[in-house]
C-alpha cells in the first residue's frame, strides 16, 4: 500500500510504500529518510486528526493514495519562549482583572425595580440562547437598567445552575394550554417538543409557525417553520408533535390579573418532557448510574471529585480507585484502568501508556503483516451512476477493460464485493460473477462455460480458496444466481431455460489467475467479459465427492468476445488499455520494485524508451463514437447547455468511454457532487438536482450552489427535460440509484 505526505505549504510531497499496521514512530523516520525532516519536527494530520505516536495507521483509516499533511514544528529559543510565556500570563491576569471591574460596574448599574407583567416567584418560561429552546424558570428579582427590565431568573429544574439575568423578550408566562391537532390553523404560533438531530426521539421545546397541516391515517405532521433562538430558522420544517402542541401565553399586565391568572403563575412542580442527557437514567439525579456516574460506585455525589478519562471520557470518584487517589492529578492527561491494555502494567496519573488506548479489531497474535497487500486495501470511491442491484451492463465500461485489481471492479461498479465470487441477492437474483479459478469443477469454454457455485469450502485462517469439504445448498447466493435462470426454481433437481436469452442478465469477469485452466483468462488484472444469461442449473457430485451446484451460462452480448479477432481489434481501436489505481505507477516507479504479475504492461512501456528520453506522443486511432438519432435530438434542443454540449462532442473522436466521462464532469451536480438527476438549468445556465436546489432554498439559501447567482424567493424551479432525457438514454438504468 502506498500514501502521501504533502507539507502544509504543498512544496514538499514524497510517496512511501507502507503497511496499514505502520506505527506513527516508524512512519515518520520513513518521512525523514525521504524528506530529511527530523522525527520530532514532525506534526501529521490525517481528516482532521494528528496522528499520534502509540498508535498504528490501520487506527486512523489510512487508505490507499490517501494524502497525510505534515506540519513542521519550529524550533524557537529557551529565552524567548520564557519571555513570550511571561507576558501572555501578565496579559491575561490584566485582562482578567479588567474583566472583574467590568462585571462589578455591570452590577452596581442594575436597580431594583418592578415590572408591569411579573412579579418575584413567578413561574414563567426562558428562552435559553445556548439551545435556542424555552425552558422553565422561577424570577428572583427584578431590575431595571436604564429603560429597560432586567429579570434575575433561577432554572427551575436544574438546582445546579446559578441565577442569571435575561431581558424582558426572553421571558413569558409558563405554557399551561395543550391545543387539540384539529384546532390548528395556519399560520398559528405554537410550542412544540421537537429533536432536531434525531426528529423520531423527544427533543426540546421550540416556538413553531404553522404552514401546512398534514393529517394522514396513522401519522399527524406539521409543516412550517421552526424558530431556534430569535435568529435561526429552519423553513419548510416538518415535525410530529405526538398530541403535545401548547399554546404561547401573551403576557398581562399585573393590574389584570384574575385569581384563576395568579394560580396559573404559580409552579405545579411537574416538568415538561425534554431530551434526557443520560438515556440509561433519563437524568433522575436519586437513581444510580454508571453512564452519567462513577462507573464504580455508580453514585452521582460529590461530582467536584469525579475524575474523567480522556480516552472513554467515564467518570471515578477519587477514592473508587484502585489505588486511590487523594486529589486530581495535575497532568494533562489521565486515563482509567479499563483503558489500559495491560492490567498488570503500572501507569502514574497523567502518564501516557506506550501502546495504543484504542481497542481495535485486530489479531494481535498474527505475525503476519497483513497491511501490506491490496486486497486489504477498501474503496476510495463508489460507483454512483447506476444502483448496486443495478442489471446488464454498467453506462461508460465497455467489453474488453481491463482494471489491476478486483478493489477497481468494485469501484466502477461492475461487480462490487471485493472477494466474493458472486454478487446478488436471495430474494432478487445475481447481477455479476467473476471467474478465478477458485473451484476445482468449473469447466470455461469462452462463450459458454460451467461456473460452480459457492459455499462448501472451508476457508478459515483466511484462506482465499479450498478443496470442496462439505455439500453445497441452493441457498443465498447460489439461490440468486438460479433466479436468473428463465424457468421455475427448483431446489431439487434444477431447471433449464426453454428461451435461455429471456434470462436475467449476469455481467462476467475473468480474472488472471483463470490462466492455469482457461486459455480464455486476461494475461493481467480482471477483465470485463459482457453479458452472460444461465442456460441451466442443477445439482451433481464434484471431483472431492460433495455435493455442488452447477451452472451453464452462455454468451449474450452484442460487442464481440474480447479472445477473438474481432474483440481484439475493438479494444485496440477503443484505445483500451490495463488501469491501474490512481498513483500506482507512480509509487511503483519511486520505489523500483516490479511485480511480473501486475506490472507487465508498465514493464513494457519503461523497456521502449529510456529513462532520459520521453515516448512520442503518438495519436492512437480510436473508433469514433456516433451518437443515436434520438439523442441528438435532444441534446440539439438543449439550447442552454449548447455551449456545455460543444465541448463534449469534441470528446466523440476518442470514443465512447472519454465522451461519457466528459459528460459526467460537464453535468456534475454542485451540491451531490454526482450526475444532474432531474436538472434544473438556472439563469446562471448552471444544472442542479431539482432535490438539493430545493434543500438549498429550504435553508435559506436562494442563490446558485455554485457561482452564488442570487435567485428569487419564489424561483419557479423547472426540470430540463431535455437534458433529463439525455442523460437518461446515455446512462441507462442512473435514475434508479437516485
Amino acid at each position: 500500500m502506498y500514501v502521501k505526505v504533502r507539507t502544509m505549504d504543498g512544496k514538499q510531497e514524497a510517496i512511501l510504500t507502507i503497511s496499514k499496521l505502520t506505527e506513527v514512530e516508524d512512519f515518520k523516520h520513513e518521512i525523514e529518510k525521504e524528506l530529511h525532516i527530523k522525527a520530532d519536527l514532525q506534526r501529521l494530520f490525517f481528516r482532521g486528526k494528528q496522528l499520534e505516536n502509540g498508535y498504528k495507521l490501520y487506527d486512523y483509516n489510512v487508505n490507499l493514495n490517501d494524502v497525510i499533511q505534515l506540519m513542521v514544528k519550529v524550533q524557537i529559543n529557551d529565552i524567548e519562549n520564557k519571555a513570550t510565556s511571561s507576558n501572555s500570563v501578565n496579559t491575561s491576569n490584566s485582562n482578567y482583572e479588567k474583566e472583574i471591574i467590568d462585571n462589578s460596574n455591570k452590577e452596581e448599574e442594575l436597580v431594583e425595580a418592578e415590572s408591569l407583567y411579573y412579579k418575584i416567584g413567578d413561574a414563567v418560561d426562558c428562552l435559553d440562547q445556548t439551545y435556542g429552546a424555552w425552558f422553565e424558570a422561577i424570577i428572583l428579582k427584578i431590575f431595571k437598567k436604564e429603560d429597560k427590565v432586567i429579570y434575575n431568573l433561577q432554572w427551575e429544574f436544574d438546582e445546579k445552575a446559578p441565577p442569571f439575568n435575561v431581558p424582558e423578550s426572553s421571558v413569558r408566562p409558563r405554557a399551561k394550554h395543550l391545543l387539540q391537532f384539529n384546532s390548528l390553523k395556519i399560520g398559528q404560533n405554537v410550542m412544540i417538543n421537537h429533536n432536531v438531530d434525531d426528529p423520531k426521539e423527544t427533543g426540546l421545546w421550540y416556538d413553531f409557525t404553522v404552514l401546512k397541516i398534514d393529517k394522514k391515517r396513522r401519522v399527524q405532521e406539521l409543516i412550517g417553520t421552526l424558530h431556534i433562538g430569535r435568529d435561526q430558522l429552519l423553513e419548510n420544517h416538518k415535525v410530529n408533535p405526538r398530541g403535545e402542541i401548547f399554546a404561547i401565553e401573551e403576557p398581562k399586565l399585573l393590574k389584570d390579573r384574575t385569581p384563576e391568572d395568579e394560580q396559573h403563575m404559580i409552579s405545579n412542580g411537574k416538568r415538561r418532557r425534554v431530551q434526557a442527557i443520560c438515556n440509561a437514567c433519563l437524568d433522575n439525579p436519586r437513581k444510580k448510574c454508571r453512564e452519567c456516574g462513577c462507573r464504580v460506585c455508580a453514585g452521582k455525589e460529590d461530582e467536584h471529585n469525579l475524575l474523567l478519562c480522556d480516552e472513554c471520557n467515564s467518570a471515578y470518584h477519587l477514592r473508587c480507585l484502585n489505588p486511590p487517589l487523594s486529589s486530581i492529578p495535575e497532568e494533562d492527561y489521565w486515563y482509567c484502568p479499563e483503558c489500559k491494555n495491560d492490567e498488570n502494567e503500572i501507569v502514574k496519573a497523567g502518564d501516557k501508556l506506550k501502546q495504543t488506548k484504542r481497542k481495535t479489531n485486530e489479531n494481535s497474535n498474527s505475525k503476519r503483516d497483513w497491511g501490506k497487500g491490496m486486497a486489504c486495501v477498501g474503496r476510495t470511491k463508489e460507483c454512483s451512476i447506476v444502483p448496486p442491484n443495478h442489471r446488464g451492463p454498467i453506462p461508460g465500461v465497455e467489453v474488453g477493460m481491463c482494471w489491476m485489481y478486483r478493489v477497481q471492479v468494485s469501484e466502477v461498479g461492475v461487480h462490487r464485493p471485493h472477494i466474493a465470487g458472486i454478487h446478488g441477492r436471495e430474494t432478487d437474483c445475481a447481477y455479476s460473477i467473476v471467474l478465478s479459478g477458485g473451484y476445482e469443477d468449473d469447466i470455461d469454454n469462452g462463450d459458454e462455460f460451467i461456473y460452480t457455485g459457492s459455499g462448501g469450502r472451508d476457508l478459515s485462517g483466511n484462506k482465499r480458496t479450498a478443496e470442496q469439504s462439505c455439500d453445497q445448498t441452493l441457498t443465498r447466493m447460489n439461490k440468486a444466481l438460479a433466479v436468473n435462470c428463465n424457468a421455475k426454481l427448483n431446489a431439487t433437481v434444477g431447471a433449464t431455460a426453454e428461451d435461455w436469452r429471456g434470462g436475467i442478465p449476469v455481467r462476467v469477469v475473468r480474472n488472471f489467475k483463470l490462466a492455469k485452466h482457461s486459455k480464455y483468462a486476461p494475461e493481467e488484472g480482471n477483465r470485463y467479459d459482457g453479458i452472460y444469461k444461465v442456460v441451466k442449473y442443477y445439482p451433481d457430485t464434484g471431483k472431492s465427492g460433495f455435493r455442488v451446484w452447477r451452472y451453464l451460462l452462455r454468451r449474450d452480448d452484442p460487442a464481440p468476445a474480447p479472445w477473438t479477432n474481432e474483440g481484439k481489434a475493438r479494444i485496440e481501436a477503443l484505445g483500451l488499455k490495463p488501469m491501474y489505481p490512481d498513483g500506482y505507477l507512480e509509487a511503483m516507479a519511486k520505489n523500483n520494485k516490479t511485480n511480473k504479475k501486475r506490472n507487465v504492461f508498465a514493464e513494457e512501456e519503461k523497456s521502449n524508451f529510456s529513462k532520459n528520453e520521453e515516448p512520442p506522443k503518438k495519436k492512437q486511432k480510436c473508433e469514433i463514437y456516433e451518437l443515436e438519432t434520438e439523442i441528438l435530438k435532444y441534446i440539439n434542443q438543449d439550447k442552454t447547455n449548447a455551449k456545455l454540449w460543444d465541448e463534449c462532442r469534441k470528446a466523440l473522436p476518442d470514443g465512447k468511454t472519454i465522451f461519457l466521462q466528459k459528460v459526467s464532469e460537464r453535468f456534475t451536480c454542485p451540491c451531490c457532487l454526482e450526475l444532474v438527476y432531474n436538472p434544473v438549468t438556472i439563469p446562471c445556465t448552471h444544472n442542479v438536482c431539482v432535490n438539493c436546489l430545493k434543500r438549498s432554498f429550504s435553508s435559506g439559501v436562494n442563490c446558485c450552489p455554485s457561482c452564488r447567482h442570487l435567485l428569487d424567493k419564489n424561483y419557479k424551479m423547472e426540470i430540463n427535460q431535455f437534458l433529463s432525457s439525455t442523460l437518461l438514454l446515455l446512462y441507462p438504468g442512473y435514475e434508479g440509484g437516485r
